[in-house]
């Protein structure tokens, strides 16, 4: 049986161990604590995770799924969502990204964007079956924070 809540900071390094083994990481930086830890102390919802019991991750649980739901107060986000690979096509993902949708529903978000890796088809395939379709005439432009801006 599997339950959905939201992360704590308890769960920091079992989401990180899960990304590491679950989610899509070629061509990203590496998650670290902090950033999960600022995000949740930004943010204590945006972080949804499907858990079942009797797992090795948490005491008594096990995390099968991950979304984050980021709200910035005009644009709803979707990233970093993975499923467990021995849970895959069991709706898992349906039913985050469906509780993500009705947290940005609440907010009174229009429409909400999913990020996925050009190659990742998988996760380009588990979007489209979410009723989700690539953005062909935007692309996203990045730059690395850990210097001089200017």
């Amino acid at each position: 049986m599997v339950d959905y809540r939201t992360a704590t900071a308890a769960d920091v390094a079992a989401v990180l161990a899960f990304w590491a083994g679950a989610a899509e990481n070629a061509d990203r930086p590496t998650d670290s604590g902090d950033a999960v830890r600022a995000l949740l102390a930004r943010d204590p919802d945006a972080l949804l995770l499907a858990v079942e019991p009797d797992g090795a991750a948490l005491p008594g649980e096990r995390i099968v799924g991950t979304v984050v739901a980021g709200w910035d107060g005009w644009r709803a986000h979707l990233y970093r969502l993975a499923v467990a690979p021995d849970r895959r096509g069991q709706g898992i993902a349906r039913s985050l990204v469906t509780r993500a949708q009705s947290r940005f529903a609440a907010f009174g978000a229009g429409r909400a964007d999913a990020m996925v890796l050009d190659g990742n088809d998988s996760g380009g395939a588990a979007w489209a079956a979410l009723g989700y379709t690539r953005q062909h005439s935007w692309s996203r432009w990045v730059r690395p924070l850990d210097g001089p801006t200017d």
